[in-house]
């Protein structure tokens, strides 16, 4: 998910629309979408204001949940896999 856009910049394109503006001549001068302002607009309806949603998760869950436990996975015998494996990278390359 992309990050969003700024709180003063929201503020500034809801301020512009309030004094008149056009979604069309708004869209245009700050380069964001007329569907972006629509949900903006959506949003102070609803709830009275158009900051953006927080809290709730972004991306996928980490497969290691205890951070404590990274340096015991990461642990190595101080081989690479290349010699675990038998192979050598020289001249691979």
């Amino acid at each position: 998910m992309p990050a969003s856009y700024s709180y003063d910049l929201r503020t500034k394109v809801i301020k512009a629309l309030d004094d008149g503006m056009s979604q069309t001549q708004v869209s245009r001068l700050f380069q964001i979408s007329r569907n972006t302002i629509n949900l903006w607009l959506k949003r102070r309806k609803e709830t009275g204001d158009y900051r953006a949603k927080f809290g709730y998760q972004q991306g996928y869950n980490p497969k290691i949940q205890d951070a404590r436990k990274i340096p015991g996975i990461c642990s190595d015998s101080g081989q690479s896999n290349s010699k675990r494996n038998g192979r050598s990278l020289a001249g691979k390359y």
